[in-house]
């Protein structure tokens, strides 16, 4: 009975260890995924901002494009790549 104990310890931390291997491997794809879909937001962002300034560059409406921006960056190292003035209090929640 002894050995049959120590061999199902055995057996048991055998399957502790693969246990820990896989949930590694499970995170490790996970955060890839999770990377991934954050890369494929940011390029939608990029792609819809460059289509809304061309968009207004074309029809002469960059003026009410900046003045939209003025009320939605909230940011003061946001404003200044518009070249919009700061914000006496800097908001970040958004």
């Amino acid at each position: 009975m002894s050995k049959e104990r120590s061999n199902g310890k055995q057996k048991l931390e055998g399957l502790k260890k693969k246990q820990a291997v896989l949930q590694a491997r499970i995170q490790q794809m996970e955060a890839r995924e999770k990377t991934a879909a954050k890369k494929q937001d940011l390029r939608r962002k990029i792609l819809v901002g460059a289509f809304v300034l061309e968009e207004a560059e074309r029809d002469g409406k960059v003026a009410e494009l900046y003045q939209k921006m003025d009320k939605f960056l909230l940011r003061n190292s946001d404003r200044v790549l518009f070249g919009l003035p700061p914000l006496a209090t800097e908001n970040s929640k958004r």
